[in-house]
């Protein structure tokens, strides 16, 4: 790929591809833009990269042995920051790849431009779902006192079949329409070709995903926290309030990582598909915004692990017990971390209101 932070910019998240855009403007028989002066430093991107993915290597590999170690006191949260832990881990490993197509440009074929592809998409679209489904538990578990069903881990399995089922549908226009050639204007590129109808399939290919992966289930979310705040205040359960930090934290991070980057796609689409008015300059605030929000989104896949090292108690006491059953710790120096549940999340409440 090129750098991320040209004019045209072919990113793995950019639906409106540079190419398209050239093509837009010989079809009108407009002049393009100038390239603009500003651009993010190839380099640092591949930086940026390489450290998330160190990062995220490890902190998720450490997230799944935690929760997978502690099989007793797994909660229904566990499992579902289990699989966000997967999911990270994942896009994690297509990182190397991406760093090193800033510099040379993209020089493994298409079917490794779908996969890694792929992969970016259904890290994002898992994750909101997943997030999303911790909010209804949560909801279920502390407004409506139903224990009995949150506790029944055998639907979790199901419903995180479901989302991966999910995600992997949303992401199918990726799939089908990623494609790996050299480009006599931008070199070796990964970019979709939507063909002929490029506004009509941009339009469909960016509203439906972005109604059913991340609208919705943000609706979910503050439908969800919002009366389980207002519960949590009104009876005044002060501990199981700072018991819900976690996924709070877990949450906004997310949302800070992604949302910008979802607000951008929504403003460039509708220039594209002209429901806003095209200018030169929009499209350049635009891409510039698109450089910079890729970033931050990709940043997110090794925050989580960080949160619950810094956050949550129990994941701290929960790492300290294995390192204990393998002689690393003591169990005097155990005993003194110890607290009073050692289910992973914090914020798993597992005792129903």
């Amino acid at each position: 790929m090129q750098d991320m932070s040209s004019r045209y910019i072919l990113n793995e998240y950019n639906w409106g591809s540079a190419f398209d855009n050239y093509t837009d403007f010989i079809a009108s028989d407009a002049m393009p833009c100038d390239v603009g002066s500003w651009r993010i430093n190839k380099y640092f991107v591949m930086v940026i990269y390489s450290l998330v993915f160190l990062l995220s290597l490890l902190g998720n590999s450490l997230v799944i042995l935690v929760i997978l170690y502690n099989r007793i006191s797994r909660s229904v949260t566990d499992i579902y920051l289990l699989n966000l832990a997967i999911a990270d881990l994942l896009f994690a490993l297509s990182l190397p790849i991406w760093a090193a197509s800033k510099i040379k440009g993209w020089l493994y074929g298409t079917a490794l431009c779908k996969i890694v592809s792929l992969l970016k998409e259904v890290n994002f679209y898992s994750g909101i779902l997943l997030l999303a489904c911790i909010s209804v538990d949560r909801y279920l578990a502390i407004v409506h006192a139903t224990r009995s069903l949150t506790q029944k881990r055998h639907w979790v399995k199901f419903v995180c079949l479901g989302i991966w089922g999910l995600s992997l549908l949303l992401s199918m226009p990726i799939i089908l329409s990623r494609e790996a050639f050299k480009s006599e204007d931008y070199g070796f590129v990964c970019y979709e070709d939507l063909g002929k109808k490029t506004e009509i399939w941009r339009l469909v290919l960016r509203i439906l995903p972005q109604v059913f992966g991340f609208v919705l289930p943000l609706l979910v979310m503050l439908f969800c926290y919002g009366f389980t705040l207002r519960t949590l205040f009104e009876a005044r359960m002060g501990q199981k309030h700072r018991a819900m930090k976690v996924i709070f934290a877990v949450v906004l991070i997310f949302l800070l990582c992604w949302l910008p980057y979802n607000l951008v796609l929504v403003a460039d689409t509708l220039m594209r598909t002209h429901i806003i008015e095209e200018t030169c300059e929009r499209r350049e605030e635009i891409d510039q915004a698109i450089s910079v929000t890729e970033v931050l989104g990709f940043l997110h896949s090794c925050l989580n692990p960080i949160i619950y090292a810094f956050i949550g108690q129990k994941f701290r006491y929960s790492f300290l017990k294995i390192l204990a059953a393998h002689g690393v710790v003591s169990k005097e120096f155990l005993s003194r971390h110890q607290i009073s549940s050692s289910s992973f999340a914090s914020s798993s409440v597992s005792a129903a209101v």
